[in-house]
Parts: structure tokens; C-alpha cells; sequence
């Protein structure tokens, strides 16, 4: 518990002892600061006076200019930093403000903190001590209380100091207690994130444009439509963020309204930004040197002052809740990301509809890769790069995302590099030579001059997307990256110095293409695309957009998050593209996914030395398609690390289980692998488990990597020279009908069976209705459920062989279901799009497996949270399930001549030891499940009995007795109605559970220490 230190005891008798003083109106902010503040935070252990000589970007506390905007400042007073990443706001007033009730200063900041997306943040004068969270959209017509989570006065700092110290110390920041203290304050009910609020309001400005440009421009096609929109997006949220930063006149914007034409205004204003900024954002006459078509098409367009009136005066102070100062390039790219995955339509009458992307609709929607992600990526490969080396050879590096999409990836290396540069020119004695390079601000602190950071930019960065859109917004983030943190003046003083406008053209950095396919495409069979198709492939030949960079090795760095889409999907729109990976891609075969294309083809783009750093799916590591990538990858030994995040969700609102991916085109000898148990403790400690592992052990056979104090013991395992595979007759999934709702039933009263095809019950025969079990629904550990269901099963049987009934066979033995399936024949015949349309159309869709059903077997379901295998002597039937809901299962017959008691297979496969050990390598899924399909659970090492050994034959005999016993009670546990009978038997199941346990650790020879680790497990 943190005790109150002597320095805040006496600075609250301070306080009180000259009360009257502080609170009078001459009493500056800048003396509260000095006097109460920045000794108050250092109380905390922040590092206010920056003692460890941290650069800028790393400094502990960063103060901000307060430069007066509309009433307001245009940033906070402090801004606490960790490792460069913004924790919270404080916003510093005089103590003559009344805190508690005025709505302004609340409102201020709750607009600050919301706008960087910051969770909680501090409004205080000493006197006054309120924490606000912030993910609440702030309103002008807020109460000062709304938000308000923590409200003291400087009474309250040495009774309440552990509670103020276990939440905003440097400690608590550190070691995540500040994180969690957040995250326990999130309100899930009306809560608005900035990102989705201006994604929201963005889109909002996207179907104004479109429909009235649409309707006043009706010469416009398309694709001018939709660039014209996304430009003067792009321009008013540039104009407006550099109105907040103070790099143009704040209201400049605003002042437009007053306009009789507001859109030529714009217009001229936009002229003028082309001769201070350069940039392609703001292109409208040809230069000397520059390849690219300037924009002659948006300063033509005929707009109503309406639709500019309502953007336009939403944007300000009070009526705003964005502080434009604050919202980062990052914060945009996540909004732009969402933004993009939408596009403008013409119908044939010229009215705009703004429809979901084809491939953004596949995929279920566009997701934002996290921040620390793209940091981690970025350290990883642009950071392992900049080792060691001098400013001058960086600059020779190239780094490449081709996928940029909003440009997240670029954007982080670029800040990356940014930082980089500072630090190393920072650390060097003799900055006198270093003019052209930083300068020390009115801060007193070193900044990178506006010429270098536009050399960064235009020597390291590059990317390419198959969106122009995603293009244009990529180099946006990018110029307001180059900006951010600069003023008006500097900007002039610079441009003076160095003779030239203030951004630079990235016209030959960031480029519009398919990265994928290339101008070969156009060979005689698709000669004879439309100009509609010939747009979507978009074809893009590396060697000549950037021949330079070909020509000298090639990229030094490839990162970023490719696509994922399945080529199922992508068929219904990109066919020819299809086919074509096929032929010029080893890793593109089976039904893969476009993110294994990608993996090959950045390798491709790599120099001899370059690394590559991707998220993306593990799937492939176990999938039949991934082989291809998996053989690319193992036989050039390039796997460098490998951080696997099992069942945790990296992506919000998505359910994707993903890996980062980080390759080395020299090769190595062996590869570093890191299991993620654990998101949030991984992000704010590191915590993880890891290991190495050798190369030669990689090879195109499915991917299990197993590290930490278990592998020892799994590799031991694994060499057991007899797997359940090989004692087995058959491992085989369930029946597939191809219409669920059709053939599976509820068993009803009276022989009646509900159907939900008809939303009925139905009086069937019962000859043709068998038990049907649901996957985890009904297969249990040990036991099989009660039954609620029944599987209609149109076969019968001749020489062992399901045959379909013959149609006027069934008619007369059957007719209640005959006329039950005849009242379903649409349905039926419509299944795979209209396959079924012939006289078999009442069979099931696939013939797999239907003579396996009525046999002794062993059962699992295929995905469930523990090993759950237990013995069938029922003959019941099972089936794959189509809709989810835990309804899939695998049956298991064994191979007599090798096992004699199935009760003894069933006992090793529910054990802790072989459960622990199938996790190791199993497909995981969120809620803790794991798959146990015929991939995984025909690898479990089987320990054969020597029955000519008679202590080998006692652990078999004892083992098939506790099965046995296990069985039963399980049936008891069902069958027990009263709660204390209830608790009887699962406490005999456990403690018999335990035996099994022991008596398998005993069969497998394990050792107290590895027995340790596996009950650890």
C-alpha cells in the first residue's frame, strides 16, 4: 500500500496555508505548474523535468504549446507518454476556476482525450483533482459531471494517494494497472469511440458529396465521381487538422460560408495550399519533372453551398467534438481503413449508391490492424535493418508494403524512422554540421527539420494497393505525418531555408496496381478483357514502376497485413485472377487463400538479406493448402520468428486466428517460436513462452511447433513409433445431407417429429428415423446424452450396402415420409445451386461414410473444450453439422488383430497426458475449444500392451475396470436426481478420473518432474 511521501503532505499544507492566493484570478497556470503540478507528478514517479535526457519522443512528460484556438488551447498541458505511447491527458487551470461545475474546462478536455483516444485523463487545479473517461462522445450540452469517474480535492491526496498512485504512478502505467483500472471504467452502453464516430461522420460526407455532385455534374462517370469525392475529403480534413495544428489560420475554413459561392472558395484555397504544401493532395497545373496528371477534373465540379454549409460549420469549436490537434495519423488510418471498404456507385439514371466492396463483403468487413502490432512488425524487421548503421546508409534502405491499404504499416515505419534519426542526430556532439538535418525549437528541444523528414519519406518509404482511394489516403497519412508537431513559422523559415514547398510528391513512393499480377496477364486468352475488367486486375509490372530499386537488389524490408480472402470467394469476381495465381504461383494450389500468394511474392521482392514481417493467419500452418508455402518456406530455410497468438483475437469485432510472420531471406539455421497465451499480458509485460528451433526439423508436413518446459517431454511423445492411425480400421466423420432443416428432426410425443423446414410436426414412420448425435452437444466424456434428435435416413440396406429406397418402393412402404420429402422437394432440389434437380433429389448430398453408422465405435465430437471420446454400443448415427452449434463428431473403429478392449483406447484418449499433448499442436478456438478432428487425434502415441508380459497385461485390465466404472457412473450421474446423490458421483468420477491419470503415467513411463508439468498444463 503507497503511503503519501513527505513532498505531497507538505505541498497540500502549502496549498492550504495560502489558499486565498492561489485562487486569486492573477494566479497564473504557469505558477500553479511550477509550484503544485510538476511536483505532484513527480510524487508519482514521473520523470517531469526529463533527468534521464530522453529525447523528445521518449520523454515521460511531454508539455505542449498553449496556443489559443477559439477560447481554447489547441492542445493539452501535459501529455504522459510510455515508451512514446500517449497514457493520458492532464489539463492544467487556474485554481480561481470552479472545476467541479464548469461545463467549459470538462468539455475541453474530454474533447482533448477523446480525439486521441485516449481512455481516462485528468481536468485538475490542485484545489481540484477530476478524472474523466473519455471514450464517451463528448456533446456542448454535456453536464460537467458526465464522464466523471474520480472526483478529490487536495484534502483527499494523502487519505486517497494509494488509490491516486495504483492508477497514474509511472508504476502502475508500466506494469498495466493503469490499463486495467481503464478498461474496468469502459461503459459498454453509449459509449463512441472517436474512430467510429468520424467514420461515421465521414461516410456521412461521402453520400452528401456523391449525390449532389452526381446529380449537378451528370457527365461524370464512375470512377471520376468517386475521385473527385474521396480529394475533397481528403483536402477538408487536411485544411482542418492543419488549422488545429497551427500550420493555417484557424476558421479559414469557416470564414468560406460567407461565400456566395462557398465551393470556388475552396477551390482558391486549395490553389493556395498547392503552392505552400506541393504534394499530389493538392496537383492542379503540370511541373517540370513531375510524371504525373494533375487534378483538372475537381475545380470544374458544380457543388451546393448546402452540402459544404453542413460539413463545414460541424467542424468547429463548440459544436465540434474533435480536436483536430490531437487525432493522429494513426487514429485516421484506422477510420480510413473502415471508409474504404465502401465504394460510390452510378445508377442508370446518374443517382449515387454507396454499396460494400465485393471482396470487404466476403471477408465480413474491413479490420484495422492494432497499433501494437504494427509496431511490433515494425521494430522487428525496419528496427533489426537500422542496426548499427549511420543515418546515411538507412537511407538506402527500402521498405515496402504491398498491400498498403490506409497505409498503417508505412505510416508506423515511417515514424519508426523519424524517431530513429532524431535519436542518433540528438546523441551526436558536434550538431553544428547538422543545420539541414534538426534544429532546437522555442522548447529548447531538438526537432527534425521538415527537408530531412521529407528525405526519410521519400528514400525508405514505398507501397502499392490495387485502391487508388487506399493510395490517396496513404500518402495523406503520410504528409500529415511529415507535419505533425511543426508550425506556420517553422514551415515558412524552412521553405525559405531550403527553397522548397513543404511536402514532398510521393507519386513515385506509394502507387495504384495489382502487386500480384503483372502485364503478362494479357496474354491471347485475356486479350479481350473490357475496360471494366481490365480496371480491376489492374496490372503491375515491379520491374519498371520501380525499376531503380529492382535493378539494385530489391527491397531491404516487405511488411504489412495482405488480404485474406478464400478464392471460393474471390471467383464470383476475380476468375481470370484466380487461374492466373495458379499458374505463376508455387504456393497457390487447393482452395487457398490470397494471403499465401502474398507471403510468396514478398519473398520474392526481398534482397538477399531482407526481412519480411506479415500478420496473418495461422491456418496455413496445418491446412492442406498451406503445403505448398510451408514447403517455399522450409526447403530455403527462411522462418525467422514466428509469434503464434492460438486463440487469442488480435483483430476487434472479427474472429480470426492469427501469427506473425517474420521471414529471412539469407536463411538460417534455426528459428525462434513465441506462444501467446495471454493478449493482454503479452502487450504490457511480454509475458510469453519461447524457444528455439532448429530448421532442419521444418519441413512441408503440417506445422506444430512446440517450445517451453513441455517440449521435451511432446518430442518424446511424438517418436513413440505407433499413433492411433495405425491401430484404427477407419477414422471417419458423420453423414452429410446437404439440408439439415429437411432430413434432421425433434423427436416429439407420440411418434410426431418436428421438421424446421416445415415449422411442423409430422407423423413419420420410424423405421427410417435413427437417434441422430449432435457433435458436443451430445458426446460427452464418457457418455452420450440424451437424444433429442433423429436423422431421416431415405436408405436401406442390401449386402451391407446403404442403397437409396427406389422412389415407388417408398412411396408405398413409407408414404408418410414419402409425402413428408415430397412437400420438401424444392428445397431438396435446390441444394448446390440446383444439382439436385434429377431423380435422386431425395438422397443425401454426399454418400460419405453411411454404412459406418450401425457398428461398435468409439465417438468424439470434432471441436470441444477437453478430450471427450466415449464408447458407442448403439449404433447411433451422427452427422457433419452445416450450421455450427457443436454439431460435428468423428467415429473411431479399431483394428482387432492389433487392440483387443476398446475401453482401453478410450482410457489413454480422455487422459490428461494425451489431451495436454494434442493442445500442443490442435487447432484453437476462442472459449478455450480445440479441434479433435482426424488430422489431429490419428497423431495420439498409443501404448501398445505386451500380452505376453503379465505386468503389462494387469495396467491393460486395470485400465479397461476403471473405463468400465467411468462409463457407469457417468450413466448414474445422469439418471441422479437428488443434489446430494448428484455430488456423490462426481466425486467418485474424479477421484477415478485421477486414477486413469496415474495409471497412464505409469504405461507412458513419465517421471514425477514430467508429470508436474503435465498436471501444471
Amino acid at each position: 500500500m503507497a503511503e503519501a511521501p513527505e513532498v505531497v503532505k507538505e505541498l497540500v499544507k502549502k496549498f492550504e496555508r495560502n489558499i486565498k492566493a492561489y485562487k486569486n484570478p492573477e494566479y497564473k497556470e504557469e505558477q500553479l505548474k511550477q509550484e503544485f503540478l510538476n511536483p505532484l507528478f513527480k510524487a508519482l514517479g514521473w520523470d517531469v523535468d526529463n533527468t534521464s535526457n530522453a529525447a523528445p519522443q521518449y520523454r515521460d512528460v511531454i508539455f505542449e504549446d498553449s496556443i489559443k484556438v477559439a477560447g481554447g488551447t489547441k492542445a493539452p498541458d501535459y501529455c504522459f507518454t510510455l515508451s512514446g505511447r500517449r497514457m493520458f491527458f492532464v489539463e492544467a487551470k487556474k485554481p480561481s476556476i470552479n472545476l467541479k461545475d464548469g461545463i467549459k474546462p470538462a468539455y475541453q478536455l474530454r474533447r482533448y482525450a477523446w480525439s486521441a483516444k485516449l481512455p481516462l485523463s485528468i481536468l485538475t487545479d490542485f484545489e481540484e483533482f477530476a478524472v474523466y473517461e473519455s471514450r464517451t462522445r463528448p456533446k456542448k450540452t454535456d453536464k460537467t459531471s458526465t464522464g466523471r469517474i474520480m472526483y478529490l480535492t487536495y484534502k483527499d491526496f494523502v487519505e486517497k494517494w494509494d488509490e491516486i498512485h495504483s492508477i497514474f504512478s509511472y508504476e502502475a502505467v508500466r506494469n498495466g494497472s493503469f490499463d486495467n483500472y481503464a478498461e474496468g471504467t469502459k461503459k459498454k452502453k453509449g459509449t463512441q469511440e472517436v474512430d467510429a464516430v468520424f467514420l461515421s461522420e465521414i461516410e456521412n460526407w461521402r453520400e452528401l458529396f456523391a449525390k449532389n455532385i452526381a446529380l449537378r455534374n451528370k457527365e461524370l462517370s464512375v470512377e471520376e465521381l468517386n475521385y473527385s469525392v474521396q480529394q475533397i475529403i481528403d483536402r477538408i480534413i487536411f485544411l482542418r487538422m492543419g488549422e488545429d495544428r497551427g500550420l493555417e489560420k484557424y476558421g479559414k475554413l469557416l470564414q468560406l460560408l460567407s461565400n456566395d459561392d462557398i465551393y470556388e472558395g475552396f477551390c482558391e484555397m486549395c490553389k493556395d495550399a498547392d503552392a505552400k504544401y506541393n504534394s499530389g493532395l493538392f496537383y492542379f497545373n503540370e511541373e517540370k519533372g513531375r510524371n504525373t496528371t494533375p487534378d483538372k477534373l475537381t475545380l470544374n465540379l458544380n457543388i451546393d453551398n448546402g452540402v459544404l454549409r453542413t460539413i463545414i460549420k460541424n467542424l468547429y469549436y463548440p459544436d465540434s467534438p474533435y480536436e483536430f490537434s490531437v487525432l493522429s495519423p494513426e487514429i485516421l488510418g484506422n477510420v480510413y481503413e473502415q471508409f474504404l471498404g465502401k465504394v460510390i456507385r452510378l445508377t442508370p439514371s446518374h443517382m449515387a449508391k454507396i454499396e460494400e466492396k465485393p471482396e470487404v463483403k466476403k471477408a465480413g468487413g474491413v479490420f484495422y490492424t492494432p497499433q501494437f502490432i504494427v509496431d511490433y512488425i515494425v521494430e522487428n524487421t525496419v528496427g533489426k535493418l537500422c542496426n548499427g548503421l549511420t543515418p546515411n546508409k538507412v537511407a538506402e534502405l527500402k521498405i515496402l508494403d504491398p498491400a498498403c491499404g490506409s497505409g498503417s504499416f508505412l505510416l508506423g515505419a515511417y515514424t519508426y524512422l523519424l524517431r530513429w534519426h532524431l535519436d542518433y542526430y540528438s546523441n551526436l556532439k558536434d550538431k553544428k554540421r547538422l543545420q539541414d538535418k534538426i534544429y532546437k525549437g522555442k522548447d529548447d528541444e531538438w526537432h527534425l527539420t521538415i527537408q530531412e523528414k521529407k528525405e526519410i519519406l521519400r528514400n525508405n518509404i514505398y507501397g502499392v494497393d490495387i485502391d487508388q482511394q487506399a493510395v490517396e489516403v496513404t500518402k495523406l497519412s503520410l504528409l500529415l505525418k511529415v507535419l505533425e508537431g511543426e508550425s506556420r513559422d517553422v514551415i515558412e523559415a524552412q521553405q525559405k531555408l531550403f527553397k522548397e514547398r513543404a511536402l514532398p510528391d510521393l507519386e513515385n513512393n506509394i502507387k495504384c496496381g495489382n502487386s500480384l499480377i503483372e502485364s503478362d496477364f494479357y496474354d491471347d486468352s485475356n486479350l479481350n478483357l473490357t475496360g471494366d475488367e481490365t480496371k480491376r486486375v489492374n496490372t503491375f509490372d515491379w520491374d519498371l514502376e520501380f525499376a531503380e530499386i529492382m535493378n539494385n537488389g530489391r527491397f531491404d524490408a516487405v511488411i504489412g497485413n495482405p488480404p485474406y480472402i478464400r478464392i471460393q470467394a474471390m471467383k464470383e469476381w476475380a476468375a481470370l485472377e484466380v487461374e492466373h495465381y495458379k499458374q505463376k504461383f508455387v504456393s497457390a494450389k487447393g482452395n487457398y487463400d490470397i494471403y499465401v500468394v502474398f507471403v510468396e511474392k514478398g519473398l520474392d521482392l526481398l534482397n538477399d538479406s531482407g526481412l519480411l514481417g506479415f500478420i496473418l493467419p495461422h491456418k496455413f500452418f496445418n491446412a492442406k493448402y498451406g503445403q505448398p508455402l510451408r514447403s517455399l518456406l522450409a526447403e530455403g530455410k527462411f522462418l525467422d520468428t514466428i509469434v503464434h497468438f492460438g486463440d487469442e483475437q488480435v483483430f476487434e469485432r472479427a474472429t480470426t486466428y492469427t501469427n506473425l510472420l517474420f521471414l529471412n531471406k539469407t536463411g538460417n539455421k534455426s528459428f525462434k517460436f513465441v506462444k501467446v497465451d495471454d493478449l493482454d499480458q503479452w502487450c504490457t509485460s511480454g509475458e510469453c513462452i519461447e524457444g528455439k528451433i532448429s530448421l532442419d526439423k521444418v519441413t512441408s508436413d503440417e506445422w506444430n511447433f512446440i517450445v517451453g518446459e513441455a517440449a521435451e517431454l511432446f518430442d518424446k511423445l511424438d517418436k513413440m513409433p505407433v499413433k492411433l492411425k495405425d491401430i484404427t480400421n477407419k477414422i471417419f466423420q458423420g453423414l452429410i445431407t446437404g439440408s439439415d432443416g429437411v432430413f434432421l428432426l425433434e423427436n416429439g410425443e407420440n411418434g410426431k417429429y418436428y421438421s424446421k423446414a416445415t415449422e411442423n410436426e409430422h407423423e413419420l414412420e420410424n423405421e427410417l428415423l435413427h437417434p441422430l448425435c449432435k457433435g458436443a452437444i451430445n458426446i460427452r466424456r464418457y457418455n452420450v446424452s440424451k437424444l433429442t434428435k433423429s436423422i431421416l435416413f431415405p436408405y436401406e440396406f442390401i449386402d451391407g450396402k446403404a442403397t437409396l429406397i427406389p422412389k415407388d418402393v417408398f412411396a408405398k412402404k413409407y408414404p408418410k415420409i414419402w409425402e413428408y420429402l415430397t412437400t420438401n422437394r424444392n428445397k431438396l432440389e435446390s441444394r448446390e445451386r440446383g444439382k439436385w434437380k434429377n431423380k435422386r433429389w431425395y438422397a443425401f448430398s454426399r454418400t460419405q461414410n453411411m454404412n459406418e453408422m450401425e457398428q461398435m465405435k468409439i465417438l468424439t465430437p470434432s471441436i470441444a473444450s477437453e478430450a471427450s471420446f466415449t464408447l458407442d454400443m448403439n449404433d447411433f448415427y451422427y452427422f457433419v453439422g452445416s450450421g455450427g452449434g457443436g454439431g460435428g463428431g468423428y467415429g473411431i473403429t479399431l483394428n482387432n488383430d492389433k487392440i483387443t478392449d476398446y475401453k482401453y483406447i478410450i482410457g489413454l484418449l480422455n487422459s490428461n497426458l494425451l489431451d495436454a499433448y494434442l493442445k500442443s499442436y490442435s487447432s484453437q478456438f476462442r472459449g478455450g475449444y480445440y479441434a479433435y478432428n482426424k488430422q489431429y487425434i490419428e497423431k495420439l502415441p498409443i501404448r501398445i500392451i505386451d500380452f505376453s508380459n503379465a505386468k503389462d497385461v494387469a495396467l491393460h485390465d486395470k485400465m479397461v475396470s476403471l473405463v468400465e466404472q467411468m462409463l457407469q457412473l457417468n450413466k448414474d450421474l445422469v439418471n441422479a436426481n437428488i443434489p446430494s446423490d448428484v455430488k456423490m458421483i462426481q466425486r467418485q468420477i474424479d477421484a477415478t478420473d485421477k486414477q486413469i491419470d496415474n495409471l497412464v503415467y505409469e504405461l507412458y513411463g513419465l517421471t514425477d518432474d514430467e508429470i508436474k508439468i503435465i498436471e501444471g498444463s
